[in-house]
């Protein structure tokens, strides 16, 4: 049988989008390797799409629809699963109102195409849909604020810089392919500094590591801002482009240096250090992690970094610039109405606080449908979201898998894999935009998620969805990007740099803010106040062999908890309990003397359903602004079993 092979893009919720070379033999695929002619992914695959093939042929991937009966999910076809859905949500529309029915849409596949679903929900009601966002809403919300804008410079503009701040940042598992760039960087001279209360595979990189307390990167953003003041590093210009410029200073000025990093836990030297960088030693670039914006003052630390880059000097020059995202739709034209437009959803909930507000929700939700996601394992507060959705009269959920949250459903619809999608998807850790095409053929019993609208459009009679995936794609590109000879067929030939993207953001110094100017803080950060009996800070983090809450190869036995041989009452690989205010899980802890004494370290994504899922141990608080979560300040214990 004759080896072919087929180019794709990953579409998984990952800042990198690689290009995917797929071989194939008959209708299986054999092997996955990075695209080589991809400027980023540069022929090699992070470690959770190299072993995506066992999730691809995994024996638990759901072939079927599945629909709940006595109370056990059994299977179904397709007509009697799309029959079942329409009639029921007909129904809930005509005795309660198209705001019974909640349409939950989740970042599980950054495919441009999933809207389309958001599409079809709109025109049925608008029904209710979800508000904030779980993972970047305090860091979106930041940047929005400061510069009116969210983007970055072109990500081989790294290459110019002589400081790389890696801030709350660990590319090594969260952004794989930038690692090569930074390596570039260093041996052209780039000093690469990190900062994170946690020691990591990144740290390694570093040139000088500074690990304050968590939470404590405001402080030690304020004491840099010091001593820019102090030692007249300031840029000359700054108050050309920046409003509340005497605020700021008198913020930065309000303590000294030195009590500002004894907030951080930190020596002055660590603040020295960055003052260095961003001063005398631009143009750097501060890369900011988001764990940090999934704190209570999330959205404040962002900000103190944004101030830093803009005070500095470092705003608008080749080699600086503040990155928190790359501006991945900006290639695309949306489908559905933005937040506030006539016919956006009527009502909405709260994604952080879901567990809560879809049982007091007044109209009472009586039907959700989840797509892209697993609220249970993502959310906080595991048990109150579990209960949240189990209790509804009727839950359907889109999934290759049978998830913490699919085993809650009344009907599940076995959806495609990244594999089978076909689509478009653009970068958010840098500017290049991918086409997603099918490298084999859906199993007979999967549909995609564009299918499963357009079966059930069908059904509840609204017109407009019958077009096919190719059609759809053509509508999403943005009419500029044809100015620049960039059309459906340039995309499925490879990879394209989206060309409305500057190379340096505000080279020009203008902001699309009200003023045209950058917006500096100028209140301070809300402290983080200690829980008796809970010392250390939980830190749920990604991994190099999971994405969120799919595992190639799922771990057994207890969750792995990392923490400093100090803080800790149980030896090293002993199994203990791990406990917060909310609940507790099972662990066996592992010792590490690099990291903080006050800072417990779990795997994101573990299954509720084997105890190994965070989020149960996580309340529900939504951040100071952004509507993000809160995920990160939550206190905990280890207890021997």
């Amino acid at each position: 049988m004759t080896d072919r092979t087929v180019l794709t893009t990953c579409n998984r919720d990952c800042p990198d989008a690689c290009g995917i070379v797929a071989t194939v033999e008959g209708d299986r695929v054999v092997r996955l390797r990075g695209d080589p002619n991809h400027p980023v992914t540069k022929g090699f695959l992070c470690h959770r799409t190299g072993e995506y093939l066992h999730t691809q042929y995994s024996p638990e991937r759901l072939l079927t629809p599945l629909i709940r009966r006595n109370g056990v999910l059994t299977p179904a076809t397709w007509e009697e699963a799309i029959e079942t859905i329409a009639r029921t949500m007909l129904r809930i529309r005509a005795e309660s109102g198209p705001e019974a029915i909640f349409h939950y849409r989740s970042g599980g596949s950054l495919g441009m195409l999933k809207a389309v679903t958001d599409l079809l929900f709109e025109r049925f009601g608008p029904v209710t849909a979800k508000s904030g966002d779980i993972c970047s809403g305090a860091g979106d919300a930041a940047q929005l604020t400061d510069f009116g804008e969210e983007d970055s410079n072109d990500v081989f503009d790294l290459l110019n810089s002589r400081h790389i701040v890696l801030w709350g940042k660990n590319p090594v598992v969260s952004s794989p392919h930038l690692v090569p760039i930074l390596k570039q960087a260093r041996a052209r001279g780039a000093i690469l500094i990190s900062v994170d209360p946690v020691w990591h595979a990144s740290s390694k990189l570093a040139d000088r590591s500074w690990q304050p307390r968590p939470a404590g990167d405001f402080a030690l953003a304020m004491a840099t801002a010091r001593l820019l003041l102090d030692r007249g590093h300031m840029d000359p210009a700054a108050a050309d482009y920046c409003d509340n410029l005497d605020a700021f200073h008198a913020l930065g000025r309000s303590k000294s240096a030195a009590d500002w990093c004894a907030e951080a836990d930190l020596p002055v030297t660590a603040a020295e250090d960055l003052a260095e960088a961003l001063g005398p030693g631009k143009p750097t670039a501060i890369l900011v992690g988001w764990g940090m914006g999934r704190r209570a003052n999330g959205g404040t630390i962002v900000r103190a970094l944004d101030a830093l880059a803009a005070i500095s000097g470092n705003l608008g020059i080749p080699g600086g610039g503040v990155s928190f995202y790359y501006k991945r739709r900006r290639a695309f034209q949306p489908l559905a109405p933005a937040p506030g437009a006539s016919h956006a959803a009527p009502r909405t909930i709260s994604e952080i606080t879901m567990g809560e507000d879809l049982v007091a929700a007044s109209p009472p939700v009586r039907m959700m449908w989840v797509t892209a996601g697993n609220p249970v394992v993502m959310l906080p507060d595991s048990a109150k979201v579990s209960h949240a959705i189990g209790s509804r009269e009727f839950v359907v959920v889109a999934d290759p898998f049978l998830t913490d949250t699919a085993m809650l459903a009344h009907v599940v619809l076995p959806t495609t894999t990244i594999l089978e999608e076909d689509d478009l998807v653009g970068a958010y850790g840098n500017h290049w935009v991918g086409n997603v095409r099918p490298v084999v053929p859906r199993p007979e019993g999967v549909r995609s998620d564009l299918e499963i609208t357009r079966m059930l459009a069908a059904r509840l009679g609204i017109p407009g969805f019958d077009a096919d995936a190719r059609t759809w794609k053509q509508r999403l590109l943005a009419p500029a990007l044809a100015e620049h000879g960039i059309d459906l067929e340039r995309l499925e030939a490879g990879a394209v740099r989206n060309p409305l993207a500057p190379p340096v953001l505000y080279a020009d110094r203008r902001f699309p803010t009200p003023t045209g100017r950058v917006n500096l803080l100028t209140e301070a950060a809300a402290a983080s106040p200690d829980v008796p009996g809970y010392p250390l800070w939980l830190l749920s983090l990604s991994t190099e062999k999971s994405q969120s809450s799919q595992w190639a190869h799922a771990p057994e036995g207890p969750c792995v908890a990392t923490v400093h041989p100090d803080s800790c009452p149980v030896a090293d690989g002993e199994s203990a309990r791990l406990q917060s205010e909310l609940g507790e899980i099972k662990v066996r802890v592992r010792h590490d003397p690099r990291q903080r004494r006050d800072v417990v370290v779990l795997p994101k994504g573990g299954h509720y359903r084997d105890g190994r899922a965070a989020n149960a141990l996580v309340r529900a608080a939504v951040t100071d602004i952004g509507e993000g979560g809160a995920l990160y300040d939550e206190r905990v214990r280890l207890v021997p079993l």
